[in-house]
């Protein structure tokens, strides 16, 4: 009897052990054919496919990409010709990302094209089966506002991301103040404030900064704000005006570098540093890293390009019948003579070339033929706002203005 219990007890054991282990590999089997999630960004399952995923080349076109996946040019043109009312092959461009998915099979057969021409959109070109079928497909996008102050303590792209902002931002205030704050001369301190708008596409991957509702920036001790506005509604144009509706743009930008410093200014009097004798300089050094992009600093004709010992490689713009600027010492001419340029254009870039010591932008200034000084200079601002418009602009820019004045005065 005792020897049958044993033997009974093994037994139970034993189809124990068996039933448990019948139960663990079912539960691996399941989780092995446990079907796979797509991929959210183009909603395919690349668990199914041969994927190949790059950029666009420098004198890649559609064909020539296509072509390498043994299309064949004939197939290439009906593919070309079925799309074209949802896609013009003519504006891939190059460092764009792209997508291919092949079959896994021996053949390798391209079966879908996505190609990326920003980070909002996308199209698919589905050649699974006879007839090509081509969407375009844009990415959910949402917008957070983010409400920013703070002490510069360093410069403002500095300061900005430290504070966790896009530099873009930095960029974009620059461009909006050009015409009336001389970013070299803000110091360590300067209060600011921003109220801006972010991107987010998905709900989750940062895309950078939206647009800019108002900010304040203190400059030489005076506090200067700026907001957006369109006039003509018709046209949808926004320009920035200060608190009192006076814009922000004047006739010429403060410096035709946009991140730099000053290392020598206007004089009658200066030991010259490559030729160790006194004499005049009749501009101001914006000292940056060889091929920094030089700006013109108001619209006009460009009136002579070329290259002398003393000035390097330079361009001189007229930019009326008062105003003409030059610009010296540039490693690259991007104009030609002739060539009307607007505010803001790249015409060339920072360099050493001519009599100079180190890369750096001489900017030369010209007020009815004769040299002056561009930074103790008074020049004409923009067109004003209109009368009309006025009302409309102190009502919207109230709420905006009073949020600016509560977190400065923090």
């Amino acid at each position: 009897m005792k020897y049958l219990l044993t033997f009974i007890i093994a037994l139970i054991v034993v189809v124990s052990c068996k039933k448990s282990d019948a139960n663990t590999d079912e539960k691996a089997i399941v989780e092995k054919v446990k079907p796979k999630q797509e991929n959210s960004d183009f909603g395919f399952n690349f668990a199914d496919y041969n994927v190949v995923q790059d950029t666009v080349k420098k004198g890649d076109t559609f064909g020539t990409i296509i072509n390498k996946q043994n299309i064949g040019d004939r197939k290439i043109h009906e593919i070309v010709t079925s799309i074209r009312d949802t896609f013009d092959v003519r504006v891939i461009r190059p460092n764009k990302a792209y997508t291919m998915l092949r079959s896994k099979d021996k053949t390798n057969k391209l079966q879908v094209f996505i190609y990326q021409p920003d980070d909002l959109s996308y199209y698919i070109f589905d050649l699974r089966d006879s007839a090509v079928v081509a969407h375009k497909k844009v990415r959910p996008v949402t917008y957070k506002r983010r409400l920013i102050t703070g002490v510069l303590k360093g410069s403002l792209s500095e300061t900005l991301t430290n504070a966790g902002v896009a530099a873009s931002l930095a960029t974009q205030i620059t461009k909006i103040y050009s015409w009336s704050i001389d970013f070299f001369k803000l110091k360590k301190g300067d209060r600011f404030g921003i109220a801006f708008n972010e991107r987010y596409i998905n709900d989750s991957i940062y895309n950078g900064v939206s647009d800019i509702e108002g900010a304040f920036f203190e400059y030489k001790g005076k506090i200067m704000y700026a907001f957006p506005f369109v006039q003509n509604e018709a046209s949808g144009k926004v320009d920035y005006y200060d608190e009192d509706g006076k814009t922000m743009k004047n006739l010429f930008l403060k410096s035709p570098i946009k991140f730099s410093r000053i290392t020598s200014r206007f004089t009658m009097s200066r030991f010259h540093p490559v030729q160790h004798r006194w004499k005049a300089h009749k501009g101001t050094d914006y000292a940056a890293p060889t091929g920094t992009p030089i700006m013109t600093t108001a619209a006009g004709v460009v009136e002579t390009t070329g290259y002398t010992a003393g000035n390097g490689n330079f361009v001189k713009v007229k930019h009326n019948g008062t105003y003409s600027t030059q610009y010296l010492h540039m490693s690259k001419i991007l104009v030609r003579r002739g060539q009307r340029v607007n505010q803001g254009d790249v015409i060339g870039r920072v360099g050493s070339t001519g009599l100079a010591s180190g890369p750096h932008v001489c900017y030369r200034f010209w007020k009815n033929g004769v040299q002056v000084d561009a930074l103790r200079l008074k020049l004409p601002t923009g067109t004003p706002m209109e009368s009309k418009n006025k009302a409309r602009f102190a009502k919207a820019i109230e709420p905006l203005k009073r949020e600016l004045d509560s977190i400065g005065n923090l």
